[in-house]
Order: structure tokens, then sequence, then C-alpha cells
């Protein structure tokens, strides 16, 4: 009787060796960086192989890999925007006040970390979840900039330490 589990990994290993060198390429064009296109398509084919499971039913791999892609390029872009909004944030601080590098790196990974569990909010949530963390704004000041009820801001903002509470457990 065939083990599943090897049955599985050979799948694997044959749709990396097919399809790897066109993947690669494809998130080359998308990045106009070989290194990075290296990161995201080893990445695809961690997910892969996380989700092997699923290539018994598997009729398009190209299609199934570019899915899988698009979702890791989005997080690598989002996360590029996380980092670049944070290095122009410290160079708008006096030298003497911004935190050495390593610092640096624990605070951007936090960022990274707390941009990850908000792009889990819809922008309405996020919206007034954030009105209210970063600005200070009252609810009834949200509401009137957001143009919705004070029940709803007090919705979304419960529902945005929910988020909170959930990417902490």
């Amino acid at each position: 009787m065939p083990n599943p589990v090897l049955a599985s990994s050979d799948a694997v290993h044959l749709l990396y060796r097919a399809h790897h060198g066109w993947l690669h390429g494809w998130l080359r064009a998308k990045l106009g960086n070989t290194f990075d296109a290296a990161d995201l398509a080893q990445d695809t084919f961690v997910r892969v192989l996380r989700h092997r499971h699923e290539l018994d039913a598997l009729r398009e791999p190209r299609a199934y890999l570019t899915t899988i892609a698009k979702r890791l390029l989005m997080n690598h872009h989002r996360r590029r925007s996380v980092e670049q909004a944070y290095l122009e944030a410290l160079a708008l601080m006096p030298q003497q006040l911004a935190p050495p590098a390593e610092q640096r790196l624990i605070i951007l990974e936090a960022l990274q970390e707390i941009d990850e569990m908000l792009a889990g909010l819809s922008l309405p949530v996020r919206q007034a979840f954030l009105m209210a963390q970063l600005e200070d704004l009252s609810h009834g000041e949200i509401a009137a900039r957001l143009g919705i009820s004070l029940r709803s801001v007090h919705r979304y903002i419960a529902r945005g330490y929910e988020q909170c509470i959930m990417a902490a457990i």
C-alpha cells in the first residue's frame, strides 16, 4: 500500500521541478528584483508543502501557484510600505531622539505585526479603531468624521479590540 505522505511529497517535488523556474521569472517581472523573487518563490512552495494534500485535485498548477504567490506579493508590498513609512518618520526625527539600529528593527517588526492584524479588519472598522487609538478621538467625533452612527462606532472599536485579542492568543 503506497504511503500518502510520500506520494504527496513526490507531487510537490514534481510541481517544484516543473514550475519553479517559471514562477521565479513571473515574480521577478512583478518585483524587478531577482532576490525578492527567489524568496517569494521559495515561500510559495513552503505554502504548497503545508497544503500538499490539496495537490491531488490540482488541475491548473500555474494558476494555483500564482494565487499563492499573489497573496505573498501583497503581503510583501504591505510590509515594504510599512517599512518605508517608518523610515520616513525616522528621517523626520532629530538624530539624538532616534532609536538605535537594533531597537529600530524590533519596532519595525512590531509595526508589521500590527499592520497584519489590522489588515484583517474591514476598512470602516480599521478607520474607526485607528482614529480612537492614534488620534484619541471621541466616539462622537469618529461618528461625525466617518458619517456613521454612534452605535456603529462602538461596534467597530469593539471589533478592533477583539482582533487585537485574537492576534495575541
